[in-house]
């Protein structure tokens, strides 16, 4: 009989850290889900997403100032 209670808190146990890793981590998880479902599909094409985004360093602009003469570059 102890054999069958150590095995049932044992799986209990798991359960439960199962449960709060996903809680804990829902947010890393579903992306990592959503990912491995888009590759796994045939029909996705990655230039229909729309979620494309900006780049992370955009060319500058370079701004010439006429009262000081001086050109100085702004992000875009």
């Amino acid at each position: 009989m102890g054999g069958v209670t150590a095995a049932i808190i044992a799986i209990a146990g798991i359960v439960l850290g199962w449960i709060t890793i996903e809680i804990a981590c829902k947010p890393c998880l579903e992306q990592g889900r959503e990912a491995i479902d888009r590759s796994l599909n045939p029909d996705y094409d990655p230039d229909d997403d729309d979620r494309i985004r900006a780049p992370l360093n955009p060319p500058a602009k370079i701004v010439v100032d006429d009262d000081v003469g001086v050109a100085t570059s702004h992000p875009a």
